[in-house]
C-alpha cells in the first residue's frame, strides 16, 4: 500500500497555534495587522497540511478571508487549522481564529477561511497525499462543500469550465 493510499485520522490532519498581539503586531489604532493575522493563519494551515501529507506544502489559493471584530493589543490569537477534504495532491484546510482578551474573559470568533495547499517532493514536482475521512458532522460538512469551493477556486482562476463545474451546477438545478 502506498502513502497515497492511506487514510489519515482528522486529528493526525489539524493543528493549533496560540500568538499574543504585540505593538509590533498592530496598526496606529492597535488594532492586529491584517497582513499579520493572515502569515499566521498560512503558518497554522500549512502545519496541518504538512502534517496530513508528510511534505513539504505550498499554498495555491486563500478563499475569503473577512475581517470580523478588530483583535486588539494584548489579546491571545488562537488559530484552530484543520484538512477539511484532500483530493490527488492538494488539500483544503480550514481555519478559524479566535481572539481573547484575558484579563477580561472575552472571546469572540474573529476569522474563518479556507486555504488550499498542495504537496511538494523533493524537486518541487506535485505528489499525491493520503485519502481524508471526516468523522464528525460538521468535518463531513465541510469535506461535503469542499468540492464546490475547488470547481468554484477553478472556474475563478480560469482552470474549469463552468460547464464542467457538475457539483456547483446541481445547487442551481
Amino acid at each position: 500500500m502506498t502513502d497515497s493510499k492511506l487514510i489519515k485520522h482528522p486529528s493526525h490532519s489539524r493543528t493549533i497555534m496560540n500568538e499574543m498581539i504585540l505593538p509590533n503586531d498592530t496598526n496606529t489604532l492597535q488594532n492586529l495587522m491584517g497582513g499579520r493575522l493572515l502569515h499566521w493563519m498560512d503558518i497554522a494551515a500549512a502545519i496541518a497540511a504538512q502534517k496530513h501529507s508528510g511534505k513539504t506544502v505550498v499554498t495555491a489559493s486563500v478563499d475569503s478571508v473577512s475581517f470580523g471584530k478588530s483583535i486588539k493589543l494584548g489579546d491571545v490569537v488562537t488559530l484552530q487549522a484543520e484538512v477539511s477534504r484532500a483530493f490527488s495532491t492538494s488539500m483544503e484546510v480550514y481555519i478559524k481564529v479566535w481572539a481573547e482578551n484575558i484579563p477580561t474573559g472575552e472571546s469572540f470568533l474573529s476569522n474563518e477561511a479556507y486555504y488550499t495547499f498542495v504537496a511538494l517532493d523533493r524537486n518541487g514536482a506535485p505528489v499525491k497525499v493520503p485519502d481524508f475521512s471526516p468523522e464528525t458532522e460538521e468535518e463531513i460538512r465541510r469535506y461535503d462543500g469542499a468540492l464546490r469551493r475547488r470547481q468554484l477556486r477553478l472556474i475563478l482562476a480560469g482552470k474549469m469550465k463552468p460547464d464542467d463545474a457538475t457539483e456547483l451546477k446541481a445547487l442551481f438545478m
